[in-house]
């Protein structure tokens, strides 16, 4: 009996046991999960923490502006505030204008826009008066810009700007220069099917017509009454010659070679593609090639019209040579070239009443242009090294002449920036500079001196001079000069007779028609 309960006793003691045992892994369990719980909230606090410390940077150190992130990303010379950039003063967007280019950025800060060097305006483009958007046409293209962008594209491509302000739209600019495209223009007339070769605007204007860019009035596939001939014509500012169709439109340039060629009668092929089009003299006076090129000295002309009468393989034009053949003084020089000549035919004499000329070479035709009279312009010229050898240069300029005889050395006289004037050395000294000689025109002017005498001798009189020589006579007999001796020396007298001659028309000249004045035009007394 003891011994059963004994046993029952520490059957329950073992079932206290375990339960005891078990409510302590139940605890462990629960703390187990409370722990975890208040990780996690530790986790979500932290993070929560974190994203309540990122602040607006106003440039960060790697170089973006107005960025919501972490004080350490900002660069510490500008602002930062722990806001959203969109509440702060310093990051408020606008339009940035650049006048130089004539750009406009719109959603930019202030202080990003003014140290990229623009103009800083709030508000969206649209509101910006330069940022007014309008239609620039550059060539064969178009495209919505500023008017101060347009100047600068206009200028970069060597083109009149052209800016139409009342489109505004990129649809309704493209339409521009698409208008502009040339091509077929095939209608019926009398029921006939016939052609034109136009504009796709001007193609627009005729009835029930068909435009096809780029294909020629001949083509086959269009199936006119437009076909080829071994004629030719030029067309307005072009300089090439060109094919002519049966019906009279112009069609690809002149090509001997392509003249029974279908393709060739087909679509337009450019400058580029056609016959010879790096040719160094631009295909001058080619029987067979009529890619004229201006710069290199060709243009198309009648044949006929031309000095070299070169007959050309079909019709009646080909590229004339632009180059001056025996010239005025002789030679001959390259179209644009231009060179100084004066009344003698030379360029460094000044005989009465003689002028100074610039001769200029265009389009095979020499051109004189006087400069202003009495020699109060003077031609120079210069000559420019090329690839294709020297090219003449020239043209009037002041003769500034009007104060070299007031100019007592050497070194001022011949000072080319600022007068026209030679040192003519000998005669008695200047001015305590110990330099001997005098100060002459290098280009003497001309005088009106049958209409104003008086005004023409004062001129020359600048060149007149009182030379005081003096002698001891001896006891003897007999003189010594002592003083002023070199003025006894013709080389002083002929050097004061070109310091005369130099003034203008003074001294003994000859005249245009070779004829000399009478007298010496100088006295020695």
């Amino acid at each position: 009996m003891k011994n059963q309960i004994s046993n029952h006793i520490d059957n329950n003691t073992l079932s206290y046991k375990n339960i005891v045992s078990s409510l302590g892994v139940l605890a462990l369990i629960i703390l187990s999960v409370y722990l975890i719980a208040l990780s996690a909230v530790s986790i979500v606090n932290a993070a929560v923490s974190t994203a309540e410390a990122t602040v607006c940077c106003e440039k960060t150190k790697a170089g973006a502006w107005c960025q919501n992130t972490l004080p350490g990303n900002c660069d510490a010379s500008y602002s930062s505030t722990p806001s959203s950039c969109d509440a702060t003063s310093f990051c408020r967007l606008g339009t940035c204008y650049d006048s130089t280019e004539g750009t406009c950025a719109e959603k930019t800060s202030q202080k990003a826009c003014q140290e990229s060097g623009g103009v800083w305006t709030e508000g969206a483009p649209d509101e910006v008066p330069q940022c007014q958007s309008g239609c620039c046409v550059l060539g064969d293209q178009a495209s919505l810009t500023t008017l101060t962008r347009c100047k600068k594209l206009s200028s970069f491509y060597g083109l009149e700007t052209d800016f139409r302000k009342n489109v505004i739209t990129e649809t309704a600019c493209i339409a521009l220069t698409e208008a502009k495209d040339e091509g077929a223009c095939v209608y019926e007339v009398d029921f006939t099917k016939t052609c034109k070769f136009t504009t796709r605007s001007e193609c627009t204007k005729i009835k029930e017509s068909g435009f096809f860019k780029d294909f020629l009035c001949s083509a086959d596939d269009l199936a006119t009454n437009c076909g080829p001939t071994t004629k030719t014509t030029t067309i307005a500012n072009k300089d090439e010659v060109y094919f002519v169709d049966s019906c009279g439109n112009p069609a690809n340039i002149y090509d001997a070679s392509k003249v029974n060629d279908k393709s060739y009668w087909r679509k337009v092929v450019s400058k580029a593609d056609s016959c010879a089009p790096d040719d160094p003299e631009g295909n001058a006076n080619s029987p067979s090639c009529g890619n004229c090129q201006y710069i290199a000295g060709s243009i198309a002309k009648d044949y006929r019209s031309t000095t070299s009468k070169v007959k050309p393989t079909y019709g009646n034009y080909i590229c004339q040579d632009l180059d001056c053949k025996d010239t005025f003084n002789g030679n001959d020089y390259k179209h644009g070239e231009s060179w100084c000549i004066n009344d003698n035919n030379k360029a460094d004499e000044e005989s009465v009443g003689s002028r100074h000329y610039r001769h200029v070479c265009i389009a095979g035709e020499e051109i004189v242009e006087p400069c202003a009279d009495f020699r109060q312009e003077i031609c120079v010229e210069d000559n420019i090294e090329t690839q294709s050898g020297v090219f003449s240069q020239a043209g009037c300029r002041v003769n500034r002449w009007q104060d070299c005889s007031k100019q007592r050395a050497k070194g001022s006289c011949e000072d080319e920036d600022v007068r026209d004037c030679n040192w003519l050395s000998g005669g008695s000294s200047s001015s305590g500079t110990g330099e001997s000689g005098s100060c002459i025109p290098s280009i003497s002017p001309g005088l009106k001196f049958w209409d104003d005498a008086e005004k023409s001798n004062k001129v020359c009189r600048q060149a007149n001079e009182v030379c005081v020589v003096e002698f001891e006579s001896g006891l003897l007999g007999g003189e010594k000069c002592i003083k002023n001796c070199e003025c006894l020396d013709d080389s002083w007298i002929k050097g004061k007779e070109n310091q005369c001659n130099s003034l203008g028309d003074c001294g003994s000249k000859v005249n245009v028609i070779k004829v000399r004045g009478r007298g010496k035009g100088f006295s020695v007394k």
